[in-house]
């Protein structure tokens, strides 16, 4: 596939699963459906690694690091992620989610020492700005409380936490942890804390078996979780993860359209800007930087 294919396959995938995640809800608690996703990508992606010749054997050390990297990603991140869409439209905490391209470079200077630059901080405060712009209804109602500030409660959480597993991810990296077999074991981790989650939160392990419950859950297992992670690591090899995370500004584009397409989401001229400004914070924060670029 081409670099071009790799990007629209990766970025089209991603940016539909904030929808995708919608129709999970119903009979089947957030968690659990979480606890079921991450352990049928688990499987499927193990599957894979074992046809390819890539072992998946660690050391007991190497599992305690891949684990607290799957709390983070792929339990307490998505059960977080899977509350908020409970509360506001899937295109809007996509959007919000986005900030994680300006919290990874904060925590990379605060964990590893990476010099931050000027312009990625410039970018770091148009992206907000903009996020607060287009949340600025459901930040109005969340001074009243209720639904809408749960969901920014629930979307602001998911990002840090998913911050904080990117941060475990690079330490495992440096520590020569392969990425496809880390990732395997991340899921089943992943897995096991959204269990957890739900068996403290008292949720009922039910199962639907719908066609939209069976069909999202296959989507978001085969192609939300293997396939456009797959697709996005082969940009990077080709092209490098500078150019690649450019993935991180279309994907949001492509889940407000959906959310607007089949969620009914109305847009205003305050939202729209928003969506603009996030949008260019995000571009000048994932540009390479360049040797004049003034470090902080």
């Amino acid at each position: 596939m081409s670099n071009l294919g790799l990007f629209v396959t990766a970025s089209l995938i991603w940016g539909s699963t904030w929808y995708a995640i919608t129709l999970q809800f119903g009979a089947v608690a957030a968690e659990v459906s979480v606890a079921y996703r991450f352990a049928l990508a688990a499987v499927l992606f193990a599957a894979w690694c074992k046809a390819t010749g890539r072992s998946l054997a660690f050391s007991a050390r190497q599992h305690v690091d891949i684990a607290a990297q799957g709390a983070f990603l792929f339990g307490l991140n998505y059960v977080a992620v899977y509350w908020a869409e409970q509360h506001v439209a899937s295109g809007l905490v996509a959007v919000l989610f986005s900030t994680i391209v300006f919290l990874n470079p904060l925590g990379a200077r605060l964990f590893f020492a990476t010099p931050l630059t000027v312009r990625a901080l410039a970018g770091a405060a148009l992206g907000v700005g903009g996020v607060a712009l287009l949340f600025l209804p459901e930040l109005a109602a969340a001074r009243q409380g209720g639904e809408a500030a749960l969901g920014v409660v629930y979307g602001l959480g998911a990002t840090l936490l998913a911050c904080g597993g990117n941060m475990l991810a690079v330490r495992n990296q440096r520590a020569g942890i392969p990425v496809f077999q880390g990732t395997v074991w991340g899921m089943a981790y992943g897995s096991l804390v959204a269990a957890a989650a739900a068996l403290l939160h008292g949720a009922a392990w039910t199962m639907d078996f719908g066609p939209a419950y069976l069909a999202s859950l296959a989507y978001l297992a085969v192609f939300g979780s293997i396939v456009a992670f797959g697709a996005y690591l082969t940009l990077i090899q080709r092209i490098g993860a500078g150019p690649a995370s450019y993935v991180g500004v279309a994907t949001p584009v492509v889940a407000m359209s959906l959310s607007t397409l089949l969620e009914g989401y109305r847009w205003t001229w305050p939202a729209a800007a928003g969506v603009v400004l996030a949008m260019i914070g995000n571009v000048l924060v994932l540009r390479p930087p360049r040797k004049k670029d003034p470090g902080v």
